[in-house]
């Protein structure tokens, strides 16, 4: 087995996966608990937002807002598609959590050395956009909002005018932006056990769907077969000692929009167990 080396040139890619993010809260509390931080993270859907508060340097600030506040708030739910389109309360979620329940810590983050960029997918083009923001406070929670915007079950974000998507369906896990960014080795957060791969069906998109964006539509349509193509190449550079995957044990019972507790914080602690047996040498 070959070992990678975990130096300044390493980076930290976060899958999302909805609530299955929570899996990814566990690694990253259990980071910061041995103070690793690395000069380069990049997430996706609730791969961003959980990695905002590492990159704050928050510990259990996203356990917090996926688990302990979930029973209180109930922010997911069917009814929110009634009352703002949405399965989702991101009105909470991104008004009220990060101003006034649980406040995100700007300053510490603007002050970062380290780099934290974000996917989100243009509804125009289809393809994903890679975004960073070290100044302005709005934006930074747009951008995220954008990244977290899943198809069909949520509304359109907007980033500087433009509308936007979760950064899954077009870049599901951003291993190759990574290494564009100059970072060829990677620390790799998968929300899916090894060997999970997504069904492939050529399953057209119903018409009335996001019918003004042609572009977004192909890319929903294929996003399946890229994620898989992308789980092999990343699990080749694992092979080749390029990457560090941390990822479940085994298959998963937690929902996208899962609401149980219990399930959730069984897969924080699974989480924060796996980053430990992966990672605890490398200290």
């Amino acid at each position: 087995m070959l070992v990678m080396m975990i130096d300044e040139r390493t980076g930290l890619v976060l899958e999302g996966g909805g609530m299955r993010g929570v899996f990814t809260a566990g690694v990253l509390d259990w980071l910061m608990d041995n103070g690793m931080y690395f000069p380069y993270t990049i997430g996706v859907s609730a791969g961003a937002c959980n990695g905002l508060s590492y990159a704050s340097r928050q510990r259990g600030r996203a356990k917090i807002c996926n688990i302990d506040l979930l029973d209180k708030y109930r922010y997911i739910g069917v009814k929110y598609l009634f009352t703002k389109r949405s399965i989702m309360d991101f009105d909470l979620i991104f008004n009220d959590f990060p101003t006034r329940i649980i406040p995100y810590d700007y300053d510490t983050y603007f002050a970062s050395p380290g780099r934290f960029v974000m996917v989100t997918s243009n509804c125009r083009t289809g393809e994903a956009n890679y975004f960073e923001e070290k100044n302005d406070r709005v934006r930074l929670l747009n951008i995220c909002r954008a990244s977290c915007s899943l198809p069909f079950v949520c509304p359109k974000s907007y980033v500087d005018g433009v509308p936007m998507l979760d950064g899954g369906i077009s870049d599901a896990i951003p291993i190759r932006r990574a290494i564009a960014d100059g970072f060829s080795r990677n620390v790799v957060v998968l929300t899916r056990n090894k060997g999970y791969r997504k069904e492939v069906t050529d399953k057209s998109i119903p018409w009335f769907m996001y019918r003004r964006y042609p572009a977004l539509r192909e890319s929903l349509r294929v996003k399946n077969k890229h994620y898989n193509e992308t789980l092999d190449y990343v699990e080749q550079l694992e092979e080749e000692g390029q990457v560090i995957i941390i990822r479940p044990e085994r298959p998963l019972e937690v929902d996208r929009i899962e609401r149980d507790v219990l399930k959730l914080t069984d897969l924080y602690n699974q989480g924060y167990e796996c980053a430990k047996q992966v990672l605890s040498s490398y200290l």
